[in-house]
């Protein structure tokens, strides 16, 4: 099992993930994502859910139109692991 991440560590990622918060009431990350259009969103869904599926790691999202809403947390840890920041990472990559 990944460890979750202590506060300091969760802090530190962050500073290096654009946009990234942390969720209110939970230990989690999370982060809108705005596109051009529906086929945008749905192209950036598709190379993540690839990518989430090799990791065996899914996200929490929610889509409306352009917009995607990611949470991630690492449920079997009980918070943020390096997981979470490596899929966020990546996220971050694939959408620019």
């Amino acid at each position: 099992m990944t460890e979750k991440l202590t506060l300091a560590e969760l802090n530190d990622a962050l500073l290096g993930l654009g946009g990234w918060t942390r969720a209110d009431g939970r230990d989690a990350i999370e982060k809108t994502f705005k596109f051009a259009d529906f086929n945008a969103a749905f192209a950036f869904m598709t190379k993540v859910a690839a990518k989430a599926d090799a990791m065996d790691h899914h996200p929490e999202w929610f889509n409306v139109y352009a917009t995607v809403k990611v949470t991630l947390a690492t449920h079997d840890a009980g918070g943020v692991t390096g997981l979470d920041i490596e899929l966020a990472r990546y996220m971050d990559e694939t959408a620019s």
